[in-house]
């Protein structure tokens, strides 16, 4: 999904969970939230997926050993 399409769909997502609705249409499908728990962890990972495609590659860690003998 491109980043546009999931910029819309997490619109349309908060918009229910504001008005308080658990069913979602969006490019013709039909999704049925069953409690406001489930609709508010689409939207996060929502935001997560938007968070991780606009800031690039994730950044790596190096790891090492570092070791002495005391004095």
């Amino acid at each position: 999904m491109d980043l546009e399409r999931m910029r819309a769909l997490l619109a349309t997502l908060q918009e229910a969970r504001y008005a308080g609705v658990r069913s979602v249409s969006y490019d013709g499908k039909s999704i049925n939230y069953g409690s406001d728990a489930e609709l508010a962890n689409a939207i996060s990972d929502l935001e997560t997926r938007i968070a991780t495609a606009t800031s690039g590659t994730p950044r790596r860690r190096r790891w090492g050993t570092v070791a002495s003998k005391g004095l």
